[in-house]
């Protein structure tokens, strides 16, 4: 039976898009090797300019760890993970 390949979805929540954004670009620069598809999304309000950035990534799944755990490192973003086999 062949192995199955896993699809990985990365979700990151920007709680203040105009302030974390070169710091977030930094981050998506150095794993731009294993991002495949990237949508971002924003919204402006009164209160400030918060974002949605939804990622396509390629294994290894090692360097995605890394990639989500540099992420989470800038203040005032929240990643989430979703993963498919197949």
């Amino acid at each position: 039976m062949a192995e199955k390949e896993t699809h990985t979805i990365v979700a990151v929540h920007i709680t203040d898009r105009l302030k974390e954004a070169v710091e977030i670009q930094v981050v998506l620069t150095k794993y731009g090797d294993i991002i495949k598809t990237r949508l971002g999304l924003h919204e402006v309000d009164a209160g400030g300019a918060s974002g949605l950035l939804l990622l396509d990534v390629i294994p290894p799944a090692d360097r995605i760890a890394q990639f989500e755990n540099d992420l989470r490192q800038v203040e005032g973003v929240e990643v989430k993970s979703i993963s498919f086999e197949h």
